[in-house]
């Protein structure tokens, strides 16, 4: 009885280990200067980029669009990266911003 009490609480803890694991949006590419470039790239070149958006909105007047990738695990921290892109009224990149948490971009970005 006692092993069988046992095995169950096992495989419980298994089971909340990895349901605490969970990502929110798509993972996408890494964005370089070379991709994205103010008052030259369009709407349509970062759709072909970086798939559909995960967030639009407005920001002082002009359309704004944002790639948001989280994963979360349930003993490690949160990480993220965030493409944050504002386009002038004729859908040109007016400016962009990116961040992220991710170790493996941490570490080569801090080199």
């Amino acid at each position: 009885m006692w092993e069988r009490y046992r095995r169950l609480m096992s495989l419980a803890g298994l089971i909340l280990l990895f349901a605490g694991c969970v990502s929110v949006g798509e993972e996408f590419r890494i964005p370089t200067a070379e991709m994205i470039k103010n008052g030259v790239t369009t709407r349509a070149e970062l759709l072909q980029l970086f798939g559909a958006p995960t967030q639009v909105g407005i920001e002082d007047g002009n359309q704004t669009w944002t790639w948001v990738y989280v994963r979360a695990g349930g003993f490690s921290r949160t990480l993220s990266k965030e493409l944050h892109v504002k386009f002038t009224e004729r859908g040109i990149v007016k400016s962009y911003s990116y961040t992220s948490s991710l170790p493996e971009e941490v570490e080569r970005s801090s080199r």
